[in-house]
């Protein structure tokens, strides 16, 4: 089993002026391709898509394991494996509950993502 984790990227909504406000550094670009590393995968991108779809507006919603796992035809150790790169790129985060461990997206990780990827003067225009 791979030994290499991945490094939650900064919490400040300055790492990522945006992709075309100016160019990347060196060390912005290596925390950025570590998120889109995880986000590389099929199975991460609709776990994150489910986990994320839970909350209300404002609000974070969370889900359990136990009914993210059926919607897929992996075994469970994958899923649960798929899960640990969404948490160690700092797109989400979980807490065991018994047996059971529920899931929720962080707070303005995918805002920060969605900005980062987001052209000056198109926030909002119709596509």
């Amino acid at each position: 089993m791979s030994k290499q984790e991945l490094v939650v990227i900064g919490q400040d909504t300055a790492c990522c002026p945006g992709l075309s406000a100016e160019p990347l550094d060196e060390d912005q670009a290596a925390d950025l391709a570590k998120v889109f590393k995880a986000l590389g995968d099929p199975v991460r991108l609709r776990l994150l898509s489910m986990i994320a779809s839970r909350g209300e507006a404002g609000e974070v919603g969370e889900v359990c394991v136990c009914e993210l796992t059926p919607a897929f035809d992996l075994s469970q150790p994958t899923i649960s494996h798929h899960l640990k790169l969404l948490r160690q790129a700092g797109l989400i985060d979980c807490q065991r509950r018994g047996t059971w461990v529920y899931y929720w997206a962080l707070p303005g990780v995918l805002d920060r993502l969605a900005a980062f990827l987001t052209a000056p003067g198109t926030a909002g225009a119709d596509a």
